[in-house]
């Protein structure tokens, strides 16, 4: 009977740690999507913004072509973890691009920590792949 009550009282909790997930997964997306298209569809402000960073229009198409696979690839729970991981790389990549122009580059590393946490947050399995428990436990 106590493990009935142990199950029951983690239910709700598993819940709201879903959710919490899936909202952290849909804010990265919404702006993994919109940085993606606004390049794809060539923004002024974003062709000039990515030529302050160094990168020449005409690699602009091919880069967020890959920005957007990697955002699918992420949002589809079968490959989630395989976006996850190309996104970790992009990300990696926007971090050195910082770097070295000498901007702040804190924003992407924060957003791929984002990236995983809205992940592991989601995905039951990960989770328990990792065995993240509560201390204690």
């Amino acid at each position: 009977m106590q493990s009935t009550s142990l199950h029951q009282t983690s239910k709700p909790h598993t819940s709201k740690v879903i959710w919490t997930g899936r909202i952290i997964t849909a804010l990265c997306t919404f702006f993994l999507l919109f940085d993606g298209i606004m390049k794809l569809i060539y923004d002024p402000r974003s062709i000039e913004a990515s030529a302050q960073l160094g990168w020449s229009e005409h690699l602009l198409p091919g880069i967020r072509i890959v920005l957007l696979i990697c955002t699918i690839l992420y949002i589809m729970p079968r490959t989630a973890i395989l976006g996850a991981i190309l996104l970790t790389g992009y990300l990696g990549g926007a971090t050195a691009t910082m770097v070295r122009v000498g901007e702040p580059f804190f924003f992407s590393v924060i957003f791929g920590m984002l990236v995983w946490l809205g992940i592991l947050l989601r995905d039951t399995k990960l989770r328990s792949f990792m065995n993240l428990r509560k201390a204690g436990n």
